[in-house]
């Protein structure tokens, strides 16, 4: 056997080994198994795993942007007409969110955190001085306070609005951003606050909300479960709230956002607690995107979340009280107790975005869109679950209608006026999105192995065709030489030798010149070389 059947000989058990062992490990799909069964194992909320410390100190920077709407006519509105507003903003601060006081429970299976939030105003990114900047906006402690006295009697409510007209108090208000945002002593409640100790004398949209928590949460680690990673199992010790009119609204459902278990596909339902709006959010697959050079998922929620319950039922929980439905688009906000009069906290509204024929204005912001998702989130691909970037958006409103009893509102219509809106965003940072564009490329090329296998039998298919082809030639060659050469060999004797017929001897005797012998049997003659004698 030559060196050359050999090599073809050795390339085919090669090839043939590469496919079979390939396509037996796509089949099987064991290294894909490997990598999932890796990530369940790795992706928990335990000290020892690697995405730990980055839950408990998310690396991404979170900014929040505050916009307010500006009241230019008060004086046309209380009369009937259509407020013009001028948009103000942003200002926008740097959110820091830790996870504090770290506790694991029952055997590590759960978690124990506080997740306090501090802001730091960034002058570079704001249109303005919060400080400085004045804007006029609806008296909410007014109003907090005029529709806890709807129940009152008609005399009550005519003495105290003759009492706040003597302060001087009116449903407008103006002030700097910074007190509106942040808080102020308000004369009104400093007078209640004489009287009922619970109501604190100090009002603001974001008062107290400055370096505090939200609640206590217990999440899952994941440890019994991956696709329980991050889930929280109770805030503030209850597994349900008592808000909501219906036991399904009140329920907390899925994680706080932060984080998602591994292993996400399209076609699932991912569920967000949002703390600050007392109810649970689904959100549902939208597109593929790039983030940084990292594919990943995008969800949002879908039109249903805000429905009427006219059109989607199971809203019918969110009416509070049962039945007392604003329609679509609109939340109340039923649990904000840094308000002013818990009982009244209903009278503020959340919406992610405001029906056209619901807007009391003159003309609508130009900047701000019909339509603003509450949430949105874009999640590293399926494999780890992170939210790579993410935004919240949403418009806090509080409604105003007619009390008897308060002139100043005799000619309102019921309306749903818009305070301010937020938008909240977070999105990876260049040296996390590094570590994860490697992460990915390792699981890649981890869980694609069997496809490279498989490339490199194909690979040595194709060499082994050819070299096949090229011998099969090689051996026609060296036929054809051997051929030539035979046949040149023939031709070349043909042309030095003639050949005469042989004949047989004759049965008379022939005539025979005198000179030239008589000669037995037949005979041959070669020419150009003489006949010689035996």
């Amino acid at each position: 056997m030559t060196r050359r059947s050999c090599a073809i000989y050795a390339t085919g058990i090669v090839c043939a080994h590469l496919l079979i062992v390939g396509i037996a490990l796509v089949v099987a799909q064991v290294f894909q198994t490997m990598i999932h069964s890796r990530l369940k194992k790795e992706i928990t909320l335990t000290e020892k795993s690697q995405v730990f410390e980055s839950w408990k100190n998310p690396p991404p920077p979170v900014y929040m942007e505050y916009y307010f709407f500006n009241v230019t006519n008060p004086e046309v509105f209380l009369a009937g007409g259509k407020a013009a507003v001028k948009q103000i903003g942003p200002y926008t601060y740097r959110e820091y969110r830790p996870r504090e006081n770290v506790t694991f429970l029952e055997n590590g299976t759960k978690v124990y955190a506080l997740n306090p939030k501090s802001f730091v105003f960034v002058p570079e990114k704001s249109a303005g001085d919060p400080t400085v900047d004045i804007i006029r906006t609806v008296n909410i402690p007014f109003v907090a306070v005029m529709s806890e006295l709807n129940s009152y009697s008609f005399f009550l409510r005519t003495l105290v609005s003759m009492y706040m007209n003597s302060l001087g108090i009116d449903i407008f208000m103006t002030r700097t951003v910074h007190e509106v945002l942040w808080g102020f002593k308000d004369p009104l409640l400093t007078k209640l606050h004489s009287m009922r100790p619970e109501v604190d004398e100090y009002f603001g949209l974001m008062w107290k909300k400055n370096g505090t928590h939200e609640g206590e949460f217990v999440f899952h680690t994941g440890e019994e479960n991956y696709l329980d990673y991050g889930k929280i199992d109770t805030w503030n010790g209850l597994r349900e709230m008592s808000w909501w009119s219906s036991n399904l609204s009140n329920m907390i459902n899925g994680t706080d956002g932060a984080v998602f278990h591994p292993l996400i596909n399209r076609k699932e339902r991912l569920y967000i607690f949002a703390a600050d709006l007392c109810r649970s959010i689904h959100l549902e697959y939208v597109e593929d995107v790039e983030v940084k050079g990292i594919q990943a998922y995008r969800f949002a929620p879908p039109n249903d979340v805000l429905q009427s319950p006219k059109v989607n039922p199971y809203n019918e929980g969110f009416c509070v009280p049962a039945g007392d439905c604003l329609g679509t688009g609109v939340l109340k906000v039923s649990c904000m107790t840094h308000l002013p009069l818990p009982s009244e906290t209903g009278h503020m509204t959340i919406t992610p975005f405001l029906p056209p024929e619901k807007w009391p204005f003159s003309h609508q912001p130009r900047s701000l869109p019909g339509i603003w998702h509450s949430r949105c989130l874009s999640m590293s691909h399926f494999t780890t679950g992170v939210p790579i970037r993410a935004c919240k958006r949403a418009q806090l409103n509080i409604i105003l209608k007619r009390v008897n009893g308060f002139p100043k509102t005799k000619h309102i219509n019921e309306t749903i006026f818009p305070i301010m809106f937020v938008n909240e965003t977070a999105i990876i940072d260049d040296d996390s999105a590094s570590q994860m564009r490697t992460l990915l490329l390792i699981v890649t090329l981890v869980s694609n192995f069997p496809l490279l296998i498989v490339g490199m039998g194909i690979i040595l298919l194709l060499v082994l065709v050819v070299l096949f082809c090229r011998n099969r030639q090689k051996k026609n060659e060296v036929k054809r030489i051997d051929f030539t050469e035979a046949f040149h060999s023939f031709t070349t004797a043909k042309d030095e030798t003639a050949y005469t017929q042989v004949s047989d001897k004759p049965d008379g005797p022939p005539e025979t010149p005198a000179n030239q012998p008589m000669k037995n049997g037949s005979y041959i003659a070669m020419s150009p070389v003489e006949a010689q004698k035996c």
